[in-house]
């Protein structure tokens, strides 16, 4: 990694449960908190702001998101009250203008995608974190385009969090400790990664091309995005290291990565 570049990170964060859980997943958030260069200010583009514009976040004290339900009660009792920066949100602003119009917005907050993975990484809560949106309008390629467009920020110490799950199927999930994948959730989390190894970053970007594992695996597109946004902020010589890797509940991918 460049002594320039702060790290970016895509984080498979699962079921809001994982705030409050010790498991593989949740220990290398943990020891990734512990390894990372203090950023100055952290821009998450989660899965669950999705909207028809791209939006971003500015208010100074950003609303904390329990955008679940029918989950214990100690998990709506976390707190996590990061505050916001609007001097980033400008300057995110200004870097996609040549490739879209961002609006602003402090109405959205933090939700479960950023403050479940951000209360384990950095759980002092003490680093202001803005929240890019999903415009669910525009196609794969956009998005990765904004993730090229965002890499002067690494240089200023900010540092990026896609937050998703490559494979994401909420319809095929099964509860329980001992249950394996399906036999497509393997095969497209492993085609990913392979994907990945080999910078075929045009095939991950045209990902309804990949066949029926991917039509399975992303019956909905939101949580796959965000991690063409890491994908669009590598530069040349630094490598997606692999952080986790796992399916749970049969069809959810927890692989994670970390940029640098």
């Amino acid at each position: 990694m460049s002594k320039s570049l702060m790290p970016a990170i895509f984080i498979g964060h699962g079921s809001p449960t994982n705030a409050n859980e010790d498991n593989v997943y949740t220990r290398a958030w943990k020891n990734l908190g512990a390894s990372l260069p203090r950023p100055k200010v952290i821009l998450c583009i989660s899965a669950h702001w999705n909207s028809e514009k791209t939006l971003i976040s500015n208010s100074l004290a950003p609303k904390q998101i329990y955008d679940f339900y029918g989950f214990p009660e100690e998990l709506y009792n976390l707190k996590y009250p990061a505050a916001g920066s609007p001097d980033l949100a400008r300057q995110v602003k200004e870097l996609l203008a040549p490739v879209t119009a961002v609006e602003y917005d402090n109405n959205w907050g933090i939700d479960h995608g950023a403050w479940v993975p951000l209360s384990l990484i950095f759980p002092e809560a003490d680093i202001p974190v803005v929240q890019l949106s999903l415009a669910y309008t525009k196609e794969a390629s956009f998005h990765y385009a904004l993730g090229q467009a965002l890499r002067p920020l690494r240089e200023q110490g900010v540092l990026i969090m896609g937050s998703g799950n490559i494979v994401h199927n909420l319809g095929r999930v099964e509860f329980g400790e001992t249950v394996a994948p399906y036999d497509w959730a393997t095969e497209f989390d492993e085609l990913v990664a392979k994907l990945v190894r080999a910078k075929d970053y045009d095939k991950l970007i045209n990902f309804n091309d990949l066949g029926m594992a991917a039509r399975l695996a992303i019956p909905t597109p939101e949580h796959y995005l965000p991690l063409l946004y890491i994908l669009g902020l590598q530069t040349d010589g630094e490598k997606l290291n692999s952080l986790a890797e796992g399916i749970a509940y049969k069809s959810i991918s927890m692989r994670s990565y970390l940029l640098k």
